[in-house]
């Protein structure tokens, strides 16, 4: 597995983290708090966390096939983007896993 496949699940959960953490801020605004103008942000926020979900996954789910993750785990991982503050978690649990396995498998530089 190339370290670019670990990288870019890495910016997906953590874009589509922040942007569901926003997405409840601006419900509670909206619903909660009855903030004049927090109805647009909500809408913008939630089509921007919608479409980003949907690269999330495929992004999430290419990374559970390279590296031959457990169906479990990646369940776990596909829905954590769903949960709010649980892609942070997942992401650092899924992240310290795999590094070490890219790690293992980079090749030694040669001194000339």
């Amino acid at each position: 597995m190339k370290k670019s496949v670990l990288t870019r699940y890495r910016v997906m959960a953590y874009t589509t983290g922040v942007l569901l953490v926003l997405l409840c801020l601006s419900m509670i605004a909206k619903y909660g708090l009855d903030i004049s103008g927090a109805a647009d942000v909500t809408r913008v926020v939630a089509i921007a966390h919608g479409w980003l979900y949907v690269v999330y996954l495929v992004v999430a789910f290419d990374l559970g096939s390279k590296t031959k993750m457990p169906i479990g785990k990646q369940l776990w991982v596909l829905l954590a983007g769903t949960i709010p503050t649980a892609a942070f978690f997942v992401e650092r649990r899924i992240s310290r896993e795999l590094e070490a396995k890219v790690a293992d498998r980079a090749p030694a530089v040669a001194k000339a």
